[in-house]
């Protein structure tokens, strides 16, 4: 494939991958076009100019902001807030929609949003990104609500950027600790929501190794991207047994056919800022990365890095999307030709909205959980979508993805049949 071509492909990612992988679905659920644009289209769309003087107050830039809401009809709008220089509409249109079957397949009570910062935050201090943050809620504020739309973590965004956000709100709406997930557990966060998307991916993929008959106890995993997701996935699967040979963030990854120690790269990365410099291991390139022999693939950074000129490389058996549409559609068609079992992102990082849901409930409620319990309500929830994506798959002679899509479009549907909009 040229160069040219593949930025293409991987471009398409967020703008077209989402309707290419729905139309599966609809055409297995025999859906006319007004169900199609009814499930489409997004209920709201916001872009903001944020100007802010930045580098010692000389220099004054202004930054574009998003939220897109797509669907409410099972609930309020939920998704992520990321902080990133590649952040467009489209691609946040995207993942707006993700987030509405991504709840209503783990079946949660929440709609499906998402919002983002068109920003490299690394070039901003610690008190412009406070700023920008707040001056982002300031402009937002007429369409956020607890029972509206509740905003979380994502791509360079934390419990901190959060903190600021719930903070920013509550100035005009009293406190209000509901109004994000994903806060610092002293501000009314959640014991065990750091790390549910993680886990939860670790638990996805014991589900998958058994269902395809390969024991997760020395299964060789590859992790691309070491980030809270990468990391705590990586983390609770050494633990439960199997062997990380594989891992990388920004700067490239590593590489030991004995396996690596998890926690000491966990514990290096969180001193330094990344993995440049760990001791152990072979270093390789992310794109090397991909092709290493192993069991499982786990990619857990950005859109679209498995694309058509690294698919063929691949050698794994069973492929975990912790990241949001990691796979182009192209490869994935070709991925699924050769017999690799892809669990779809709406299944596998599901983990992060279904401890947000906790979260938001306790600060309703007002009532602490304890960590154990997050963790078993969320494998609760996981295990039960899992099996109704199976039996469907099986059902019907479709793919997980396609399947995951099926339960999910019939869900949002019936909701917006019963609601009469």
């Amino acid at each position: 494939m040229s160069k040219n071509n593949m930025k293409e492909e991987i471009s398409c990612c967020c703008h077209d991958n989402q309707t290419i992988f729905l139309d599966k679905a609809i055409k297995q659920l025999g859906l006319n076009t007004d169900q199609k644009q009814l499930l489409l289209h997004s209920f709201r769309e916001i872009s903001v100019q944020i100007p802010l003087k930045v580098g010692g107050g000389e220099i004054t830039h202004t930054f574009t902001g998003y939220r897109v809401q797509h669907n409410h009809a099972r609930g309020p709008f939920k998704g992520g807030l990321r902080y990133h220089p590649d952040v467009q509409i489209d691609e946040i249109r995207a993942l707006a929609q993700l987030m509405t079957w991504k709840t209503a397949l783990v079946d949660i009570p929440f709609g499906g949003a998402k919002g983002g910062i068109s920003v490299d935050p690394s070039l901003l201090s610690i008190e412009e990104l406070e700023t920008l943050t707040r001056r982002f809620v300031q402009k937002m504020e007429p369409v956020l609500g607890v029972n509206e739309d509740i905003p979380a973590p994502d791509v360079n965004t934390n419990p901190q950027v959060m903190a600021w956000f719930f903070d920013e709100y509550s100035k005009t709406n009293g406190s209000v600790p509901g109004i994000v997930t994903g806060k610092p557990i002293e501000l009314g966060g959640l014991k065990g929501r750091l790390e549910a998307t993680g886990y939860g991916v670790a638990y996805i993929t014991s589900l998958a190794l058994e269902q395809i008959n390969i024991p997760l106890k020395g299964a060789k995993v590859v992790i691309q991207g070491f980030g809270n997701v990468g990391s705590y996935a990586a983390l609770r699967l050494q633990a439960m047994g199997a062997s990380i040979v594989g891992i990388s963030d920004k700067d490239g990854g590593l590489f030991d056919a004995e396996g690596i120690d998890i926690k000491a790269a966990a514990q290096f990365a969180q001193k330094t800022g990344g993995l440049k410099g760990f001791f152990e291991g072979k270093l390789i390139s992310n794109v090397a990365l991909l092709a290493l022999p192993c069991d499982v693939l786990i990619p857990a950074a950005l859109e679209g890095t498995v694309h058509c000129d690294t698919e063929a490389d691949v050698k794994a058996k069973l492929i975990i999307e912790a990241a949001n549409m990691p796979i182009t559609h192209m490869a994935d068609d070709k991925l699924r030709k050769r017999g690799v079992t892809i669990v779809p992102d709406i299944l596998a990082n599901a983990g992060g909205v279904i401890a947000s849901y906790f979260e938001w409930v306790q600060n309703i409620q007002r009532f602490e959980w304890q960590r154990s319990v997050v963790q078993e309500r969320m494998e609760e929830h996981l295990s039960r979508a899992y099996k109704d994506v199976v039996a469907l798959a099986k059902e019907t002679d479709v793919d997980l993805r396609t399947a995951a899509y099926q339960v999910s479009v019939s869900r949002v549907l019936r909701a917006i049949e019963l609601r009469g909009f």
